[in-house]
Formats: C-alpha cells, sequence, structure tokens
C-alpha cells in the first residue's frame, strides 16, 4: 500500500513538472474527507446512523449474553443434583450456545462493517460530484484527499469550500 502510494505521488510530482515546463498552471487541491464526515450535515446524519445501528447490535448482543450468563447461574447452581449423563448433557448444550453467540458476534461484527461501509460509500458518492464541480470549475490540476499527502500549505485546502456546497445540497 505505501509502494502505491509513493507511485502514485512520484506521478503526480512528475505530472506537475511536465505542466509547469510547458506554461500550464498547477493548481492543486486537499480535501480532508474525515473532516467532511465529521462537520457536515449528511455526515453528522450517517454518523448519527451509524451509531443508531451500533447500539441497536449491542444491545441485543448483551440481552444474548445475559441469557447465556442466567443458564450458566441457572446450570452451576442445579450442577449438584443432576445426575452426571444430566450434566454432560446440559454442559454440551451450554457449549452449544456459547459457539452459537460467539458466530453472532462475528456476523454482526461483519454485518455492521457492511452498513457503515455503504453508508460512508453514499457519502463519498456525493462528495466525488462536488470535488468535480469544485475542480472544474476552479481549473484544478489535481485534488487530491488529505490522507495521501505527507505535506501541503494550507492554501491549496478546498475542504471548507466542498463542506459549503455539500452542506448546501444536503438541505
Amino acid at each position: 500500500m505505501k509502494a502505491v502510494r509513493i507511485a502514485f505521488v512520484t506521478a503526480i510530482i512528475s505530472l506537475m513538472w511536465v505542466s509547469v515546463s510547458l506554461g500550464a498552471d498547477a493548481k492543486i487541491g486537499i480535501v480532508d474527507f474525515e473532516r467532511i464526515i465529521q462537520e457536515s450535515t449528511a455526515g453528522r446524519a450517517a454518523r448519527a446512523e451509524i451509531e443508531k445501528e451500533k447500539e441497536r447490535i449491542e444491545s441485543s448482543l448483551r440481552e444474548t449474553g445475559r441469557e447465556i450468563e442466567d443458564l450458566k447461574s441457572k446450570l452451576e447452581a442445579e450442577a449438584l443434583v443432576m445426575s452426571r449423563e444430566m450434566r454432560e448433557q446440559k454442559g454440551r448444550e451450554f457449549r452449544i450456545k456459547v459457539n452459537d453467540f460467539k458466530e453472532l458476534q462475528k456476523k454482526n461484527a461483519q454485518d455492521f462493517r457492511i452498513f457503515e461501509a455503504k453508508i460512508i460509500q453514499r457519502i463519498q458518492k456525493d462528495v466525488y460530484e462536488i470535488v468535480k464541480q469544485i475542480g472544474e470549475k476552479g481549473n484544478y490540476l489535481l485534488i487530491i484527499e488529505k490522507g495521501a499527502v505527507l505535506y501541503y500549505p494550507n492554501a491549496i485546502d478546498v475542504t471548507d469550500e466542498l463542506l459549503k456546497r455539500y452542506n448546501a445540497k444536503s438541505r
């Protein structure tokens, strides 16, 4: 992944040198997507939606976990009066429930990651559309996501303009 970024940055720099040497105006912009998620109206709504889903999943898992703990306590209390065969059978049933619970946790975690990715992709699609408009209107050679850049002067950050446009579009 690091090698891809280095190759990407090298290609960008090469492209800039070529365009500058040909007399073109090499205007570059930076966008902080994380800030868009944190500060935009749609980003805050998406975060709230993600948190609501996370809480729903956690609540469901907590309830199932409590049921398993109650079953464990009940088995421990009744173990002394059960026959050996009955203890082994109830022990197997308990282990099956614990394994089912672990599988449910894995499935819920995977489902949550997919849900979260869909929400983020929805925002990315809208943001990329606006970035394209900003790039075309402002005659930018390139607009890069902040995470792919090691250094940049704040003057080339177009996140504020993007936030204004995105919030206006989200209303």
